[in-house]
């Protein structure tokens, strides 16, 4: 009888063991599973797949409101997707399951900057900075609130905090890139973009922002590459754009330019600068049939504009309809009758007309 207790009592010790083995084995995989899709979500991030690491790093944060890590990899994929708004919903979750949190604070005041609510982003920034003086986010927040501000030295001045506490931030790179620039210190506005780059060599703004740079100095030929870079990158990016038109427009590229002015229009049908390139491209090409109609779209922005009236008379005088042209040429002259394009114009349509009225006779 007691040899049958014991051997009851050695079968259920063994259950119990086996138990805890399963439990340490399900706790073992669970801390596994977690780290590998870490490991997934950060390799997403490596290779710019934004999508699957917000995926990734939303099961992560799902599982732990506290996860730091989780809520730095998920804040940054949803700022590359551009939504703000699940952006700060994810923050301020983090920041109520832990208000102490200077990083999750310092995210709630990114994604209120990023939805244009500054007052707030500004109070929420505060905060994280009150926390934690050494959060490299809240100081790259700070210069990002006050180049919204133009306040530029002030700009300047947190950006390089920023630098100094977290180097490879391109962010941080380029805001001081930006405020270099408004304060026309071009040289180091350029050394501090390409450090921005050297970091992260598809990041959009810096891209631009040296374009910007390099056309200001009439590297031209260097902004066409470097903006080309950028249109691979976000094919519709409207500030891209808009350098690349300048600096084709200044080379007299016009076929590359009536295609980049062409979607800038699509893009931007109420740009007077797009449909002015548009029609510059098309004057260029010799089309002057469809830059007559371009340029009826720059008048109908600027109508009393006397340079694009008299641009309208020459492509209708370069297309044969004299009369069409004389008047427009009148119409330039009713503007400023000293203006002396609009004068030769007028005084060519006039002969060519008399000319042809002849000729039919």
């Amino acid at each position: 009888m007691d040899e049958q207790v014991e051997l009851a009592s050695a079968s259920h010790k063994g259950k119990k063991q086996g138990i805890t083995m399963v439990d340490g084995s399900i706790s073992s995989n669970k801390t596994d599973t977690t780290e590998q899709l870490r490991q997934s979500a950060r390799e997403h991030v490596q290779a710019k797949r934004w999508a699957e690491a917000r995926s990734a790093y939303t099961t992560l944060f799902s599982n732990d409101k506290e996860d730091e890590d989780a809520l730095t990899g998920l804040a940054g994929a949803l700022e590359k997707l551009g939504d703000y708004e699940a952006m700060y919903e994810v923050a301020q979750d983090a920041v109520q399951a832990n208000p102490g949190s200077a990083g999750a604070l310092a995210y709630k005041a990114r994604s209120l900057q990023k939805l244009e609510r500054l007052s707030e982003a500004t109070i929420a920034n505060d905060q994280a900075l009150l926390l934690d003086t050494n959060l490299a986010l809240a100081w790259f927040n700070r210069s990002g609130q006050q180049l919204l501000q133009e306040r530029f030295p002030e700009a300047l001045r947190y950006a390089e905090r920023a630098i100094e506490l977290d180097p490879d931030d391109a962010r941080a790179w380029t805001n001081k890139g930006l405020a270099l620039l408004q304060l026309h210190r071009l040289h180091e506005a350029l050394e501090a973009v390409n450090e921005s780059l050297a970091r992260d060599p598809d990041y959009l703004v810096p891209l631009t922002l040296k374009g910007e740079i390099l056309r200001r100095y009439g590297r031209l030929q260097e902004v066409v590459e470097t903006m080309r870079h950028a249109l691979e990158i976000a094919p519709d990016d409207i500030s891209s754009l808009n350098v690349m038109a300048q600096t084709l427009r200044t080379l007299s590229s016009y076929e590359e330019l009536s295609q980049i002015s062409a979607r800038l229009v699509e893009l931007t049908p109420e740009s007077l600068f797009a449909w002015d390139s548009y029609a510059c491209a098309l004057r260029g090409l010799g089309r002057f049939d469809e830059a007559t109609i371009a340029i009826e779209h720059v008048l109908e922005l600027d109508p009393t504009n006397v340079r694009y009236m008299m641009i309208k008379a020459d492509n209708l005088y370069r297309l044969g309809r004299y009369r069409e042209a004389v008047s427009a040429s009148e119409s330039a002259l009713r503007l400023d009758e000293e203006y002396p394009p609009a004068r030769r114009i007028h005084e060519k349509a006039m002969r060519a007309m008399y000319q042809q009225k002849r000729k039919k006779k």
